[in-house]
C-alpha cells in the first residue's frame, strides 16, 4: 500500500480529550502570558545591550529575585490579577536585563549565535511542550526527583569550579544543565496541567515556571554555541563570569 495515499486526521492531532476545557483555557492564559514575558525580557536585554541605560549584573539578579518573591507573596484572586501581571512584567524585564552580560560576550564572539540560540530554544521548547501535552497524564511527573537531584549536582559543580576554574567542568555543567532543563519543560508542563485539573488556576505563577525554563535553555544554548564557535578567540573566563549570576531557575525549582 502506498503510504502517500493514507489520510491524515488533523482533527485527532489537535484533540486534547484528556485535558478538560477549563484547563485548556488555563493553558492559553499561561502561554499568552509567556509570550508577553518574552517581549518584555527582549526589551530588558535591549536596554542593556543597545541603550546601556541599565546594566545587567548582581543588582538585576537581586531585583529579579525580589520580584519573584513579591509575586509569590501576593495572593491569587481577581482583585490582585492586574498587580500580579505588573509584577510579572517587572520580573521578566529584570531577567532580560540580567541576560545582558552573557549577550555581550556572545555578540563579541559571533552575533549570529544569538539568533541561532533563540530559534534552537524555541524549537526545543515547542517540541518538549507538545510531547508533555499529548503524552498520557502524569507520565513525566516521575522525573521530578531526578531533575531536582540534577539541579543539586549542577550547584555542586558550580561551587567546585569556583576553585578550579576548569573548562571541562564548565562545559559539562552547560551540557548537563541543558539536558536537565529540557526535562523540566516536560515536568513543569505536566505539573501545570495536573495542578489546573485540581483547581489551581494561577496562570501568572505557572507562567514563571515555563519562562525560567525557556530563559535558562536559551542562556545555556548561547554559551554552548559560543564555546564551540571556531572564531572564538576570547577567554573561557569571560563566559564563566557572565554565567556567575544565573541561578534563578535553581532557586525557583528548589523552592
Amino acid at each position: 500500500m502506498n503510504v502517500f495515499e493514507r489520510n491524515i486526521n488533523f482533527d485527532a492531532l489537535f484533540k486534547l480529550s484528556q485535558i478538560s476545557h477549563s484547563t485548556q483555557l488555563h493553558l492559553k492564559n499561561v502561554y499568552s502570558s509567556l509570550a508577553v514575558c518574552m517581549f518584555v525580557a527582549a526589551a530588558g536585554s535591549y536596554v542593556h545591550v543597545v541603550t546601556r541605560l541599565f546594566q545587567g549584573g548582581m543588582l538585576s539578579v537581586l531585583g529579579s529575585l525580589a520580584m519573584m518573591f513579591w509575586l509569590a507573596m501576593t495572593p491569587h484572586n481577581p482583585e490582585t490579577e492586574k498587580k500580579r501581571l505588573a509584577i510579572l512584567a517587572g520580573f521578566a524585564f529584570l531577567t532580560g536585563v540580567g541576560l545582558g552580560p552573557t549577550l555581550d560576550f556572545v555578540i563579541a564572539v559571533n552575533p549570529s549565535i544569538v539568533v541561532t540560540a533563540f530559534l534552537g530554544t524555541s524549537v526545543i521548547f515547542i517540541c518538549f511542550t507538545l510531547s508533555a501535552i499529548y503524552a498520557k497524564r502524569r507520565s513525566y511527573l516521575f522525573l521530578g526527583g531526578a531533575l531536582m537531584s540534577g539541579l543539586s549536582l549542577l550547584f555542586l559543580m558550580s561551587l567546585l569550579n569556583l576553585f578550579f576554574g576548569s573548562v571541562m567542568i564548565f562545559k559539562a555543567h552547560m551540557y548537563l544543565g541543558l539536558i536537565i532543563m529540557c526535562g523540566f519543560v516536560l515536568f513543569d508542563t505536566q505539573l501545570i496541567i495536573e495542578k489546573a485539573e485540581n483547581g489551581d488556576k494561577d496562570y501568572v505563577w505557572h507562567c514563571v515556571d515555563l519562562f525560567l525554563d525557556f530563559i535558562t535553555i536559551f542562556r545555556k544554548l548561547m554559551v554552548i554555541l559560543a564555546l564551540n564557535d571556531k572564531r572564538n578567540k576570547h577567554s573561557f573566563y569571560g563566559l564563566f563570569s557572565s554565567e556567575s549570576h544565573s541561578g534563578l531557575c535553581v532557586l525557583h525549582h528548589s523552592g
